[in-house]
């Protein structure tokens, strides 16, 4: 099964300043994506800048609408993805929740992806 996993950081403002990581925190984010890598779980993976470099792309009652960032009202961002193929929801949640551990405050969205393991469940 594959997961697409969403991290949403609670400190938005820090991410919205594109404060950079530590030496230390590189290092351990990438010794646990290197433990996923060896595991065989990890397809893809990176972090996302802030929403002053993004835009939103809407399309409303056939009217295309682009708004560049930043996104200052938004409440929640997406700071980062990763797809992983995993045997179960239940092991997807643990690489979370190990994910989470090495982050901080935030939350993991876990959403399993279309393909033929999903319409067998």
């Amino acid at each position: 099964m594959r997961f697409m996993m969403v991290y949403k950081p609670a400190d938005v403002k820090k991410m919205e300043a594109e404060v950079p990581p530590t030496e230390q925190e590189m290092a351990d984010m990438g010794n646990f994506i290197g433990e996923m890598a060896k595991a065989g779980v990890l397809l893809a993976a990176d972090g996302l800048q802030s929403s002053a470099r993004g835009a939103r792309v809407r399309l409303s009652g056939g009217k295309l609408t682009v708004i560049d960032g930043p996104f200052t009202e938004t409440k929640e961002l997406i700071a980062g993805f990763a797809i992983v193929q995993v045997k179960s929801k239940a092991e997807a949640i643990e690489w979370a929740r190990r994910f989470l551990a090495l982050a901080g405050d935030g939350e993991s969205e876990i959403r399993q992806m279309h393909d033929v393991a999903a319409f067998a469940a």
